[in-house]
């Protein structure tokens, strides 16, 4: 079986939406995923809640050139968090054709958390989008274990946990736990390489996460075990943002190569899947 391809956000880095969409169809994926609210203060992002008439002329685009929206990012849930001014956001992502929202989990109070998914699911759930969770060292929502746990207390219909190949790692997540995540509660992946070597700092961690990805297969996760424990059919999104490696080449070359990077580690998994 084929599984989907999403070229993600972090990947082409800076491209604008329009660029994005040019870049994943001429690459040959399936879905895009875009950015409207920063990583981080200041980070880069594309309002485009805010411009209606771009949005239309960027559906228009996404029509002619066969690439559909999956995931939009990103929603941080603080201990302040209130759904209200998050609507528009969840409007305009539902207007884009998107299936899934990345959520990060800014709150250490998992019960609060919880309360706050309840609320984000409501919310998404008129729109028919999921609310997917990111767990990461660098959040006060650490590990895979720790988004189950709230998961489990929020019980919501469109709720799931993203399975980003770099938190995994980095998180020290196992195989053995990824098999264990309801079949449900999965939406989409993430797919990248990188290093053995884990940043002992926060600043490290969200630098590596934003910049110096690999090309899965270049680095020393084991991707093979990773996605062989999720279910076969499970579109991967692309997330490789590498400002060295991606230097002096344009979005759509740099996409193609993320792709057939991510073929050659997937192709097998999928192979055996089947048999």
């Amino acid at each position: 079986m084929t599984r989907k391809l999403s070229l993600s956000f972090l990947t082409c880095l800076g491209a604008t939406p329009e660029n994005s969409v040019l870049a994943a169809a001429a690459a040959g994926y399936d879905y895009l995923g875009l950015r409207l609210l920063p990583a981080a203060p200041g980070g880069i992002a594309f309002p485009l809640m805010d411009e209606p008439a771009r949005v239309r002329a960027l559906r228009e685009r996404m029509t002619d050139n066969g690439i559909e929206i999956f995931d939009i990012e990103m929603i941080r849930v603080a201990p302040d968090f209130d759904v209200v001014p998050f609507m528009p956001f969840l409007e305009c992502s539902a207007l884009l054709g998107a299936r899934a929202i990345l959520v990060a989990g800014d709150d250490a109070d998992e019960a609060r958390l919880a309360a706050s998914v309840v609320k984000l699911c409501e919310a998404a759930a008129d729109f028919g989008l999921s609310i997917d969770l990111e767990f990461m060292p660098q959040s006060k929502l650490r590990d895979l274990e720790a988004a189950m746990r709230v998961l489990r207390t929020a019980d919501q219909p469109n709720q799931g946990v993203i399975v980003d190949a770099l938190h995994v790692s980095r998180s020290r997540t196992s195989n053995r736990q990824i098999e264990d995540i309801p079949a449900k509660w999965l939406h989409y992946a993430q797919i990248c390489d990188g290093p053995a070597e884990i940043p002992e700092t926060l600043e490290g961690l969200n630098f590596a996460a934003r910049h110096e990805r690999l090309m899965p297969g270049d680095g020393a996760i084991d991707l093979h075990g990773m996605f062989a424990a999720l279910p076969a059919q499970l579109p991967i999104a692309v997330e490789i943002p590498n400002d060295k490696q991606s230097a002096g080449l344009s979005p759509a070359v740099w996409a193609e190569r993320a792709k057939r990077a991510t073929l050659n580690v997937l192709n097998p998994v999928t192979a055996e899947n089947a048999q």
